[in-house]
């Protein structure tokens, strides 16, 4: 049980003792969700918008989209927490208004050539 407090980082790994797992709190176990660490490394304006991001499958930690805010997350998963690959906020493919927005300037500005 220790072990698995320490690899979640709810307790520190100083902290080997039971006394010190009766001390925790809830407020320590919700600090390692995925979405409270979103929120915390600046990937999302705020908590509700953290779900959001998780729930629309923008979120990855390491190389997999997790689609569960209350996913607990490692110590050593932490840092590997960033945008989808195919999110359009990681800068990967436009999203779907951004496409339709280029695709009628395309054939906007071929018909205004046309025209001159």
């Amino acid at each position: 049980m220790l072990r698995r407090l320490h690899r979640i980082g709810a307790l520190d790994e100083s902290k080997n003792k039971l006394d010190y797992v009766l001390g925790l709190k809830i407020q320590d176990l919700l600090e390692r969700r995925l979405q409270t660490q979103v929120f915390k490394l600046g990937l999302a304006k705020s908590i509700h918008h953290a779900r959001v991001l998780i729930l629309q499958r923008h979120i990855r930690v390491g190389k997999q989209v997790v689609t569960v805010p209350s996913f607990i997350v490692r110590t050593e998963s932490q840092k590997h927490i960033d945008f989808a690959l195919n999110s359009p906020l990681a800068s990967g493919r436009p999203g779907r208004t951004k496409r339709k927005r280029s695709k009628a300037a395309a054939e906007g500005g071929g018909e205004e050539a046309a025209e001159e």
